[in-house]
């Protein structure tokens, strides 16, 4: 299958972009040149991004669209208001996301604070991207980021519903990835590795770090994808603080060779029977 090549996304939406990674992303995007749209729950961080974006490019237009990324009507309406905006939508990131509340393994913790990750961290991703997947196809094509973790590849001992649902988002990665590639599509899963955000900073398993990722390793992935400098790697997963654009070309042919960085079943050999 061959990535059908596109034009460099010049304008896009980002959730969760009233604080922390999307904040940063969208402030990052914008200083490329991109017209953003911000989507997220709370208007008021919204609104402080937006006046960010604002007093360090004057000449960026950005978009307030408030919404409750679950609601599928609102999330309908929001991505009316985004096209309306920016006339069509070349990158979306999916950044929006939480974690419980406690960090608890599966039968010690509450199952509605489970639950209530599983929702926000996919169905979330997967109302938005039904709303705007049809105006991307009608254009030729655009280019989504999926803002997963490595969580969503790796057990671990707490967390169960932020794991479980980054490896859902991860398999709805490759979903899209085998739908679409043929008409256009790009959807990568980028992690930011560890930032230090309001998130990070309550999660008692990383008490005590002193290492972080710079969040300008994550933006420069994100627009890296938005320029259409990975769509060799679509369907695939990348990670900031490991990779980087210039480490990531140099192991394209590898990774394509090997079939790595995608979301799979380990076989035992040719004569697997679930080969």
């Amino acid at each position: 299958m061959v990535v059908a090549p596109l034009r460099t996304a010049r304008t896009a939406v980002v959730t969760g972009a009233g604080r922390g990674i999307g904040a940063a992303v969208a402030r990052g995007l914008a200083a490329r040149g991109y017209e953003v749209a911000l989507l997220g729950r709370t208007e008021a961080h919204l609104r402080t991004s937006a006046q960010e974006i604002l007093a360090e490019q004057p000449e960026s237009r950005v978009h307030v669209i408030p919404v409750d990324l679950v609601d599928a009507q609102q999330v309908r309406s929001a991505a009316r208001a985004a096209e309306d905006a920016l006339g069509s939508v070349d990158l979306l990131v999916q950044n929006a996301g939480v974690v419980e509340h406690d960090e608890l393994p599966f039968a010690e913790d509450d199952v509605e604070d489970v639950w209530r990750v599983v929702e926000a961290n996919l169905r979330g991703p997967m109302l938005l991207a039904h709303a705007l997947l049809p105006g991307m196809l009608a254009v030729g094509g655009g280019r989504m980021v999926h803002v997963n973790s490595g969580s969503g590849y790796r057990a671990s001992g707490v967390y169960t519903g932020y794991h479980v649902s980054k490896g859902a988002l991860a398999r709805f990665t490759t979903q899209l990835d085998a739908q679409y590639r043929a008409r256009g599509l790009v959807v990568l899963d980028v992690a930011p590795g560890v930032v230090a955000t309001d998130m990070t900073a309550g999660m008692p398993t990383h008490s005590g770090r002193t290492e972080w990722t710079p969040v300008e390793e994550m933006v420069a992935l994100v627009a890296a994808v938005g320029d259409g400098e990975l769509d060799a790697l679509a369907g695939r997963f990348v990670r900031a603080g490991a990779d980087t654009v210039a480490s990531l070309h140099e192991r394209t042919e590898q990774i394509l060779a090997t079939g790595a960085r995608r979301l799979t079943l380990s076989l035992w050999g040719d004569d697997d029977p679930l080969r």
